[in-house]
């Protein structure tokens, strides 16, 4: 029997953690890895050279980059874990809220902003949510995203976005709930890790939570998680919650979720990760066949 040959997206001057336990987990199990680092410049066909060896492909970097090779995967006809389409409907934040309020998911008050400063300001004096939070539709790891006290600030992070950034993406607003991040990360259709992300200051999503604890999920909280992950359809991912007057509140769902929060659990996590590629693998495999 063939070994099953899986392709990882990575992205840095060297291999991490996670990619160390994966070698070393794929070792175990007798199959074949073939990485992928986006960070070094591969043309089009070394890379469908490389690509075609893989029975499927996972992404595992959040860097805006990643896509664009995600995308070029599958123009060549790999099937790539998560999928183009899949990242678009969960990590554009506005099209994600949407979905949210489609399907009864609680999900902080939010609208979408003018690209028009004069515009903007006046659509935030209507929304009367102040302070404020301000984010990109898209960005990873909390880069894109601000909190607003008034008017000038908004004139001030508006431009600061526009300046940071290679194009000018679309901005929302969004109510500011005072809440610790609640982190579940989610492989396949079970959970494996539920946190408490807190910092000394406002922002405890992305990187800039430092203290990590565990939290149990309740059945109405499971409910809530099986829910949108219905609607996101994507297999490995961590979604952040906020809780305000006892109810719980998504705030978003982020493909390539970080795994290394608590240091322990990270082999844990790349294992349950690679037993659902293998398993998708042979799935995809199977049905070519």
């Amino acid at each position: 029997m063939k070994k099953v040959v899986i392709g990882w997206l990575y992205s840095g001057k060297s291999i991490g953690k996670d990619e160390k336990f994966l070698l070393e987990l794929a070792r175990e199990k007798d199959i074949e890895i073939i990485l992928f680092n986006i960070s070094k410049l591969l043309n089009e066909k070394k890379l469908e050279e490389k690509a075609k060896k893989c029975w499927v492909i996972y992404n595992s970097t959040a860097e805006d980059f990643a896509m664009e090779f995600v995308k070029t995967l599958e123009n060549i006809g790999m099937k790539v874990i998560d999928s183009s389409v899949a990242y678009y409907y969960s990590e554009d934040k506005w099209v994600f809220y949407l979905h949210c309020r489609e399907n009864d998911i609680l999900v902080p008050k939010t609208i979408l902003l003018s690209e028009n400063i004069d515009l903007a300001k006046r659509e935030l004096t209507k929304f009367k949510q102040w302070p404020v939070i301000l984010k990109r539709v898209v960005g990873t790891m909390g880069e894109y995203v601000d909190k607003a006290k008034n008017l000038d600030d908004v004139d001030r992070i508006i431009k600061k976005f526009w300046k940071k950034g290679s194009e000018r993406f679309p901005i929302i607003a969004q109510e500011y709930i005072k809440s610790p991040s609640y982190r579940v990360t989610v492989i396949g259709d079970k959970i494996y890790q539920s946190i408490i992300k807190e910092n000394k200051g406002w922002k405890s999503t992305g990187n800039y939570a430092k203290n990590f604890k565990k939290f149990d999920i309740d059945k109405k909280l499971n409910k809530i998680i099986k829910k949108t992950m219905r609607i996101s359809k994507i297999h490995v991912c961590g979604i952040d919650l906020l809780k305000k007057d006892n109810k719980w509140f998504v705030l978003e769902v982020n493909a390539e979720p970080d795994l290394g929060f608590i240091e322990e659990e990270r082999k844990m996590l790349i294992d349950k990760t690679l037993n659902l590629l293998i398993k998708e693998a042979k799935n995809h495999k199977h049905t070519k066949i």
